[in-house]
C-alpha cells in the first residue's frame, strides 16, 4: 500500500515512520542479461547458468548493482511525493549485500523514513532500506538512500 504526501510540510511530518513493504519482484535470468548488457559486466557467475550452476551459489546470481537499482522502482510503490517541482537521487551513505539473490528469486523492499532534513529549496530524505529475499535467512541488500524533493 504506498503513502502519499502532497509538498514538502507533509513529508517532514513522516520522518521515522516505517513506510511499509512493496511487492516482490522476481529477478529473471533476462533481467540479469538485460544489466549485464547495460554495463559491459558479463562475470559468468551472472550470464552463464551452466557454468554458474556449478559455482559457489549453484545458480546465476544477481549483479549487486541490479539489485540496487531495483530500490528505485519499489520505493515509489511505498511512497508519493506530489506537489514538488523535482526529486533526485542523491546518493547513498551505506550498503551491504548479505546475501546472494538467485535467478527465479523474488526480493522486496521494507523500507523506513530515517529523516527529512532541510536543504536550500527543499528536503533531504535519508531512507533505510531492506531488500528482503522471499525465504531466505538474509537480506539481499541493506542500504541507506538519500533522495532530495525541491518545492
Amino acid at each position: 500500500m504506498s503513502i502519499t504526501v502532497n509538498g514538502l510540510d507533509e513529508l517532514k511530518k513522516l520522518a521515522g515512520s516505517d513506510l511499509g513493504t512493496s511487492d516482490w519482484l522476481e529477478i529473471t535470468q533476462e533481467r540479469i542479461n538485460t544489466f549485464a548488457d547495460a554495463t559491459d559486466d558479463h562475470q559468468w557467475i551472472h550470464v552463464d547458468p551452466e557454468r554458474a550452476a556449478e559455482g559457489p551459489f549453484g545458480a546465476p546470481i544477481a549483479h549487486g548493482c541490479l539489485t540496487l537499482s531495483l530500490f528505485i522502482p519499489l520505493f515509489t510503490e511505498l511512497l508519493q511525493v506530489e506537489g514538488v517541482s523535482t526529486k533526485v537521487n542523491y546518493g547513498l551513505n551505506k550498503v551491504r549485500f548479505p546475501a546472494p539473490v538467485k535467478v527465479g528469486s523474488r526480493i522486496r523492499l521494507v523500507a523506513r523514513l530515517a529523516s527529512v532534513e532541510e536543504v536550500p529549496g527543499g528536503v533531504q530524505i535519508a531512507v533505510d532500506g531492506t531488500m528482503e529475499i522471499e525465504g531466505g535467512a538474509k537480506p539481499a541488500a541493506v542500504l541507506q538512500s538519500l533522495s532530495r524533493f525541491y518545492a
